[in-house]
């Protein structure tokens, strides 16, 4: 490889995402189209059976985006008003916003230092109003479960995932999206599995939360066309579903590959001081991370994201550098040291499986570079 040269590495390439399964992307939209059978129908059902049997949980339901999914997890799991949920406050303002549209509180939790949300912090937080615990799994790693789930088991919570960036990750050999009474997954385009716009699903293993979530995402329509009672429309349309399964067939290799990624930056990057890099995927036996994103902690962040920049290299600030208790009109007053210290700190590398071994060692050259002053 010539570091010399200049190269331009996107954050993420859509364009390849296509060129990678053309035909087969092409043929499979072709196929569903000249059925006509577009909503709720055989492959949507398809998919919703094989996300299940990937999962090993009883139930899938394909629904229009994550947030609605979050949504539609927590108000099938009986998550109202009066209710708090504790959550973090490093994730998307859309975790936020489906406890509040659910008519619950989000009380908002500080994070360890592999940016998930941290058990002792949640404890803390747990007040007679408190109905549900939301971890969110955050870059493709999932949280310390079993400390998550004996805080919910001593106070008798429910868990409820937000799982938008955990599918294929596990904790002590459970997959992310099974712990919890329900939990939500994104397949926004750039996630591990994702679409070709917006999608979203949502599994559970409880009977009553599976009926509750399949007439939640219908208009509240049952099978015998009653209606239980107000609700909204989030399906999950028979063309991204069809894309999605074709998609699901080649998962472990997207994974496989982005753990080599993965092990490639940890490789060129481990020696440098002013980096704090993710957990190494061999570094704890319990966690089997998918890596979504790779967010780095950097000293001189700014400054190294335009070395980078005006080297052809791209990287964003995760939710545009905010956590959701820095949004003023969300009217938040909480002290999160640990969360205040990776928004300061952090923002994301290129980490997608349109990325070569050589873009991978070119990146890394250049913070190298930057590091040595």
């Amino acid at each position: 490889m010539n570091r010399t040269v200049v190269r331009t590495i996107p954050f993420f390439s859509y364009p390849a995402l296509f060129a990678r399964q053309r035909e087969e992307i092409l043929s499979t939209v072709e196929r569903v189209l000249s059925a006509g059978k577009l909503i709720l129908q055989e492959d949507l059902e398809q998919f919703e059976a094989n996300l299940a049997r990937y999962l090993g949980v009883k139930y899938a339901f394909g629904v229009g985006n994550g947030t609605d999914g979050l949504l539609i997890a927590l108000m099938a799991a009986g998550v109202g008003r009066g209710d708090e949920v504790i959550m973090p406050s490093h994730t998307f303002i859309a975790t936020g916003a489906a406890v509040h549209h659910a008519g619950a509180t989000p009380v908002l939790a500080d994070c360890r230092d592999d940016h998930l949300i941290d058990p002792t912090s949640v404890r803390a937080k747990v007040t007679k109003r408190t109905k549900v615990i939301v971890p969110v799994q955050l870059n493709g790693r999932t949280c310390e479960m079993d400390a998550l789930q004996e805080i919910a088991e001593e106070h008798d919570l429910v868990v409820v995932e937000d799982a938008a960036q955990g599918l294929g990750s596990e904790y002590g050999g459970r997959k992310a999206g099974t712990f919890g009474r329900a939990a939500m997954f994104s397949f926004y385009p750039a996630k591990v599995l994702g679409c070709f716009g917006d999608g979203g699903g949502v599994v559970t293993n409880d009977d009553g939360v599976a009926d509750r979530i399949k007439t939640l995402r219908n208009h509240g329509r049952m099978d015998d066309g009653d209606v239980s009672g107000w609700s909204f429309n989030s399906r999950l349309d028979n063309i991204q579903a069809a894309l999605l399964d074709l998609k699901l067939k080649s998962f472990p290799e997207e994974v496989s590959r982005r753990r080599t990624l993965a092990a490639l930056y940890h490789q060129h990057l481990k020696g440098i001081a002013g980096l704090r890099l993710p957990p190494d995927s061999r570094s704890d036996p319990r966690h089997f991370d998918v890596y979504q994103n790779y967010e780095v902690e950097a000293d001189g962040r700014d400054d190294l994201r335009e070395y980078l920049k005006v080297n052809g290299v791209h990287t964003i600030l995760q939710w545009g550098g905010k956590a959701i208790h820095h949004f003023p009109a969300l009217g938040f007053k909480v002290d999160l040291p640990v969360t205040e210290r990776i928004i300061a700190r952090s923002f994301l590398l290129p980490m997608n499986t349109s990325l070569s071994d050589d873009d991978i060692a070119y990146i890394c050259y250049l913070i190298n570079d930057f590091y040595r002053g």
